[in-house]
Formats: C-alpha cells, sequence, structure tokens
C-alpha cells in the first residue's frame, strides 16, 4: 500500500459544515470512468481560488480505505 498525504475524510468533511459549499462530486464519476485505463492521470487545471484542493480533499475522503465516509457523502448528487 502506498503512502497518502492526506488520509481520512477530516478536511473533506471541515469543507461539508462550512455555510458555503457547492456540490462538486460528480467528478468523482468521471474519475470512476478512467481508472484502471491510459487516462487515468487527470490534470484539473483552473484558475487559483477554484477548489482544486477541496476536490482533492473531497477524492480523499470517497477513495480512503482508512475510514468510512458513506454518511459524509449520502446528501450528495454522487450518492444517487
Amino acid at each position: 500500500m502506498g503512502i497518502y498525504l492526506n488520509p481520512g475524510n477530516g478536511k473533506f468533511k471541515i469543507t461539508t459544515n462550512s455555510k458555503i459549499y457547492v456540490d462538486k462530486t460528480e467528478l468523482i464519476e468521471e474519475t470512476n470512468q478512467v481508472i484502471n485505463t491510459e487516462q487515468r492521470f487527470v490534470c484539473v487545471s483552473r484558475p487559483r481560488r477554484f477548489g482544486k484542493s477541496i476536490a482533492a480533499n473531497m477524492l480523499v475522503a470517497y477513495y480512503d480505505r482508512s475510514c468510512d465516509s458513506a454518511e459524509l457523502f449520502a446528501n450528495y448528487k454522487i450518492s444517487k
């Protein structure tokens, strides 16, 4: 198993508790489609302050095996 820089779902949980949070969980569906393919390397290039770190923390929370994030994602688009 590899070493992860931001394990767990704590940072994403803090983000979802904020007053302003825009649901971008549909990015997970796009990411799932390219796993184990030649297109598996995804570059998210956005201007500064457009949520790149939030998206990265969301992906970590979703794919991390060390914690259960089902309840955390239950109210978002990805759960449907």
